[in-house]
């Protein structure tokens, strides 16, 4: 009864949280298996953020509950922001479900499975549902354990929650309020993660750059995730040091600074824009002007003309007219983003904007959404093509997906690069030619002189 699965649905911070309970429970004695049909028990860490999201993993699990018919002692749980954001409601429509666990309740899941294990192995009835999803003072500090042996890159959190209110969003009900990591703990976790052979970082925090604004005073003009930028790129062994997402609000000129005097500070910035209408903004409140959010990209490229930034777009929210969304199309295509996360809106219950309904009619957002990835694929090509015949720098991060003696790396823009090489090159950085591109790929050849060096 020691098998764990879990699958993991939504953002980075899903994904950081699924990281961390699986070392919780490998610390606990439990076995983490890649087959869930090997499994005793099956979590599902869940999102929120999008309805097909949540339909996805509200079909798996109804699949998974059934299955106990022929193996009746299988465990199935919910973790993560749709279970904080349904909560006991699930049971209504799973009743089979073992276990609901919410997004500050991760640290708890060990004693959990292992509380029900040991009722299943005893002589009594089946242990009833366990439903945890109440708020828990300090459970930013609870999600720092990472997987045993080494890392190439590793995503570290360093807050929780979002003060935000944007209309679209659920965010806020199932992470809640912001509440930051102390510094030094963040640095102590990265310096740890460096001497096991970590190369790079990516920081994590639902408005990252907001990280300690409340709790920690500016020192010397410096907001605290400038000076938390400043402690991290001081630890030996870490090359490079990423971060999402920032917000517009907040992204001042100390942090755009950082990307002229820092190093290891990556070229490469998400920078989530949601629509190009200032009217829309205002609906979505987002407390930002198309202008300043232009104003801020054109600082970066001046200093950094190198620089890759991707974006999230937002199509077909309530009120949006063509107008609206050809105001968009054109700051999209000026900007010619890298890459982009484009989504057609739907309804999330329990946020501002729901009761606006869903006025947009399917075609017209899908038609949209189509525009701008014709637009994305285009400009995404010509940068990449742009690369063939330079020399980038690689970090190897693992086999790729397909072909013998290929491995994946990504360059410091943070594009994927795929090169015949040899597995001890993996954890290093190294110079490679381009030779040549797709809209999403690269691929190239290792230069002999980086590799002998």
């Amino acid at each position: 009864m020691n098998r764990v699965y879990i699958k993991t649905y939504g953002c980075q911070m899903n994904e950081r949280d699924s990281e961390a309970v699986a070392a919780m429970l490998r610390g606990k004695g439990y076995t983490m298996v890649a087959d869930e049909d090997e499994a005793d028990v099956i979590l599902l860490n869940t999102c929120s953020v999008r309805e097909q999201a949540e339909q996805k993993a509200i079909g798996k699990a109804g699949h998974l509950t059934a299955r106990k018919k022929r193996k009746p002692n299988l465990l199935v749980g919910i973790m993560g922001c749709m279970a904080q954001n349904r909560g006991r409601d699930l049971l209504d429509r799973l009743p089979d479900l073992d276990l609901v666990v919410g997004t500050q309740k991760f640290h708890r899941v060990p004693d959990h499975l292992s509380n029900m294990i040991a009722s299943l192995q005893g002589a009594g009835p089946r242990p009833q549902s366990i439903v945890d999803l109440e708020e828990e003072a300090g459970s930013q500090n609870t999600i720092r354990s990472h997987v045993e042996g080494e890392q190439v890159t590793a995503f570290v959190s360093i807050m929780q929650g979002c003060n935000m209110k944007c209309s679209y969003c659920i965010v806020p009900k199932t992470r809640g309020a912001e509440r930051a990591r102390t510094m030094e703990a963040i640095v102590e976790e990265v310096a740890e993660l460096a001497a096991k052979g970590t190369r790079e970082v990516t920081l994590l925090g639902q408005i990252v750059n907001q990280y300690g604004i409340r709790e920690f005073p500016f020192v010397d003009k410096k907001s605290p995730f400038v000076q938390l930028l400043e402690k991290i790129h001081a630890v030996d062994g870490i090359e490079r040091i990423r971060f999402t997402s920032p917000h517009p609000v907040g992204f001042k000129d100390d942090l755009i600074e950082c990307y002229g005097r820092l190093p290891k500070l990556c070229e490469y910035l998400h920078f989530p824009m949601q629509s190009g209408s200032n009217t829309i903004l205002k609906a979505m409140r987002r407390p930002y002007t198309i202008e300043k959010f232009c104003e801020i990209i054109g600082k970066l490229r001046t200093l950094r003309p190198d620089i890759y930034i991707s974006t999230d777009v937002i199509v077909g929210f309530p009120g949006e007219t063509d107008a609206d969304f050809e105001l968009t199309r054109q700051i999209f295509e000026t900007l010619r983003f890298d890459m982009a996360y484009l989504f057609k809106y739907s309804v999330r219950p329990g946020t501002t904007a729901a009761p606006l309904g869903d006025p947009v009619p399917t075609s017209v957002k899908e038609s949209r959404n189509q525009i701008l990835l014709d637009i994305l694929a285009r400009h995404s090509l010509e940068r990449n093509e742009s690369l063939v015949g330079t020399v980038e720098e690689v970090l190897f991060e693992g086999p790729a997906k397909k072909g013998e003696s290929m491995f994946m790396g990504r360059t410091r823009g943070h594009r994927k690069v795929i090169v015949k090489a040899s597995p001890r090159l993996v954890g290093q950085l190294l110079p490679v030619r381009i030779d040549g591109a797709t809209s999403s790929t690269l691929f190239g050849e290792l230069e002999l002189a980086g590799l002998s060096a």
